[in-house]
């Protein structure tokens, strides 16, 4: 199995916790099996009814020790094996974040949803199986099987092969033949899981135009006849497994047989106390019992492959990043934060150009307004500045350091608050705190009284530890945007973007949350990205964006004297005066 990049260094990371697992395993397989061959003899040497109690008192010492024994090394093994794969998994589910997070703001990003909800909901997962489910059975059976053979050997060399031989079929025959059988159904059905679920996040999501259209019992039964598609491969893997495993349990018998009769012909002749007859036969199963996982786990394999292939893809997905700037570039700390544009432009394709020799700066402390229709580039501007995408030309650069190549960092000196900030099911204090996790409960209630949200939460029955609800909907959209403006404040960087965050309000609403935002961001580099005018005038500097070029640009009281179109776009915008 190729494991690119998924497997190996994780293996090698953890590699004597990894080791200790396995030697746990196997120290319970091996209590198990020296119980059940301890109580073989006890039970045989009892039946004679020995003269004396001491004469059976160390094999009943023994099987209380295995007994426990077993349990004990067990527990150990799955808390510590459990703990490793868990430990491992959370890196992974770091990396596949790192990984995914760039692609799904890139523009031209291929991932969907629902491909985003199988990375994350079964690809992840299925890997923590290679080490619970394969790894870890598969080392201690082999370890058991050679054990075995050895130690049968010293008995009898001919009978230790037959046996070899027997058990072989459990340990090689049987994984090899499952996963020539099982390859092609597992890949399927894992494919046809991912297939389900990018059409289930496409129906959520467009739940109510399927309604409007009529068609939902359409996309229903189309639905239902993959997932019966789905249902008969699982079938027909699950019938295949109970025929291995009937099979499974015929090889077994025949061991047991084998070794009935070989210990029954060896205690005839002397070679070996007739009370040993159950304790030799019954040692066989929980040593078969250790190697019929194998099979289950070897037909997993093309599951894991087909996983690591995916996880893959998004590092391939992601390979821009390997052309970014060094990411260990420092921003200049101490000196003012300037942000400049220059001569930059943009297109998705040959045919999609976004921007077009664009070029301005922000200095610190200024508040500058960035005009435009829909679909003028405004958003393809934030994108940029964030670092998601690097522009076809030009330079986005904070203190001369290209913001492209600083996407880890670029959040200690830029925040955004956007139209819809989403807040977390979790406490108010929590959402507040997400901005500076070590800051205190009274820092975040100075931020909460700075953006005006503080008397509301105290109002609460729970004050700040009341759950916000998800998507915080239990508060008004003016609310949502003042405590995530609050968590800006607690992030405490010198360059805020404000993306159309006042959209949806009323008017009235729209100016107190605008005048708020204005008084607290004073001395930080404000960037207010707008569709329309109103309270323009709160801005230092206004650009208006418009067919990807900087159509006009200077301050408001000036364009508004000078330039005839600014006059009649800010005389079409502006129906009301609010902004006194």
């Amino acid at each position: 199995m190729n494991d690119k990049g998924w497997v190996l260094p994780y293996l090698k990371e953890n590699k004597r916790l990894l080791i200790f697992v396995v030697l746990l395993g196997f120290l319970t397989v091996f209590a198990a099996s020296s119980l059940m061959y301890t109580s073989g003899y006890l039970i045989s040497k009892s039946a004679t009814r020995p003269e004396n109690l001491l004469m059976v008192y160390i094999p009943i010492v023994g099987v209380r020790t295995f007994g426990i024994g077993r349990a004990v090394s067990r527990y150990i093994e799955r808390l510590v094996g459990h703990g490793v794969v868990l430990r491992i998994l959370s890196k992974m589910r770091l990396k596949v974040y790192q990984l995914v997070e760039p692609q799904v703001l890139h523009p031209r990003s291929k991932l969907k949803t629902g491909d985003v909800l199988g990375i994350l909901a079964d690809d992840v997962e299925r890997l923590q199986d290679i080490y619970l489910k394969t790894v870890f059975p598969s080392l201690v059976s082999l370890f058991l099987y050679l054990l075995a053979v050895i130690a049968l050997g010293f008995f009898s060399w001919p009978f230790a092969l037959l046996m070899a031989i027997y058990a072989g079929v459990l340990v090689f025959l049987f994984p090899f033949v499952s996963l020539l059988v099982m390859k092609a159904k597992v890949q399927q059905i894992k494919q046809g899981r991912h297939v389900l679920y990018g059409r289930l996040t496409d129906a959520v999501m467009g739940v109510s135009d399927w309604q409007y259209s009529g068609r939902q019992m359409e996309f229903i039964e189309e639905y239902e006849r993959q997932e019966h598609q789905l249902l008969l491969l699982e079938q027909k893997r699950n019938r295949f497994v109970r025929w291995r495993n009937s099979m499974a349990q015929v090889v077994i018998a025949i061991m047991v047989v084998s070794m009935l009769a070989w210990t029954a012909n060896e205690s005839s002749i002397g070679a070996i106390d007739y009370t040993l007859i159950a304790a030799f036969v019954l040692v066989l199963f929980p040593l078969t019992e250790a190697f019929l996982p194998l099979s289950d786990a070897v037909s997993e394999i093309p599951s894991y492959q087909d996983s690591i292939d995916r996880l893959s893809g998004l590092e391939l997905g992601d390979k821009q990043a390997a052309d970014k700037q060094d990411e260990h570039q420092i921003v200049p700390n101490g000196e003012p934060a300037v942000l400049e544009l220059q001569h930059v432009s943009f297109q998705y394709d040959e045919y999609r150009r976004v921007l077009d020799d664009v070029s301005f700066s922000i200095t610190q402390g200024e508040k500058v307004a960035l005009l435009g229709p829909s679909g003028a580039g405004k958003s393809t501007i934030l994108k940029l500045i964030e670092g998601v995408v690097p522009p076809t030309n030009g330079s986005i650069t904070l203190n001369g350091v290209a913001t492209h190549g600083m996407s880890a960092s670029i959040s200690q000196w830029v925040a955004v608050l956007n139209q819809h900030p989403h807040l977390f099911d979790t406490t108010i204090l929590n959402n507040i705190r997400l901005g500076r996790p070590e800051a205190t409960d009274e820092e975040v209630y100075e931020a909460a009284k700075q953006v005006k949200i503080h008397d509301l939460i105290e109002s609460l029955p729970n004050g700040y530890e009341t759950q916000v609800h998800e998507m915080g909907s239990r508060f008004s959209g003016g609310e949502r945007q003042r405590i995530a403006l609050a968590r800006i404040l607690l992030q405490d960087v010198p360059i805020v973007i404000l993306d159309e965050p006042t959209i949806g309000l009323d008017p009235l609403t729209e100016k107190e949350l605008l005048t708020t935002m204005f008084d607290v961001l004073k001395g930080k580099s404000v960037l207010w990205i707008t569709h329309h005018l109103a309270f323009i005038h709160k801005a230092d500097r206004v650009l208006f964006l418009d067919q990807g070029e900087i159509a006009l640009q200077g301050e408001h009281e000036h364009l508004l004297k000078t330039n005839e179109r600014y006059q009649r776009l800010y005389v079409l915008d502006r129906p009301f005066d609010l902004t006194t």
